[in-house]
């Protein structure tokens, strides 16, 4: 059947994607995203979910729910909540934690590094290798899967590496690299 002849509310109701990760990978996420994202979930549950409901129910006890505009959003809204917390208890069963503070003094980059790199044209840039729930580009914070990434893991303070971009070949040079402090 066409989507033309589908109801708008039958599209809300489908799963979002789960992030792509690599063949046989795994999902690798630092403690602090860990506990973020079980925090949102949390919040979910405790907080949001039932202020909702109630919202529902009271809406629901004025009658006509066809024009009611709470009754409308309330539900649209839960729909919503119950997708995210699907979304986030599938990836936190997942989720492989790893402490990116153990490698803390090395100079080779691996997941959780804070590297700050050189690029041809001069530029200096830093980013923070993360899992893909956690990643943020506004936050300089990269997925261990993004090309980038994929270009600077394993690699020494010092070492020129390819990355693989549209508008071709780019040389980056790695020339620091940080980890976080153990967690006390």
């Amino acid at each position: 059947m066409s989507k033309a002849f589908t109801k708008e509310s039958e599209s809300d109701d489908e799963e979002p994607e789960l992030a792509a990760l690599p063949p046989g990978g795994k999902n690798y996420i630092t403690p602090a995203g860990f506990a973020r994202l079980k925090a949102e979930l949390l919040e979910l549950i405790d907080t949001e979910r039932p202020r909702i409901v109630e919202v529902v129910h009271w809406a629901a006890s004025n009658g006509d729910r066809s024009e009611n505009g709470d009754y409308l959003y309330g539900k649209k809204r839960l729909r919503e909540i119950d997708r995210r917390i699907r979304f986030l208890t599938k990836r936190l069963e997942i989720a492989e934690v790893s402490d990116p503070s153990v490698h803390q003094g090395g100079d080779q980059v691996f997941f959780g590094a804070t590297v700050r790199y050189l690029q041809k044209d001069g530029r200096q840039q830093t980013v923070t290798i993360v899992g893909i729930d956690e990643a943020d580009s506004l936050a300089g914070q990269v997925s261990w899967v993004s090309p980038v990434a994929r270009a600077l893991l394993k690699a020494h303070v010092g070492d020129e590496v390819p990355l693989h971009t549209p508008q071709g070949l780019q040389v980056l040079e790695v020339l620091q690299v940080s980890y976080p402090a153990p967690a006390r």
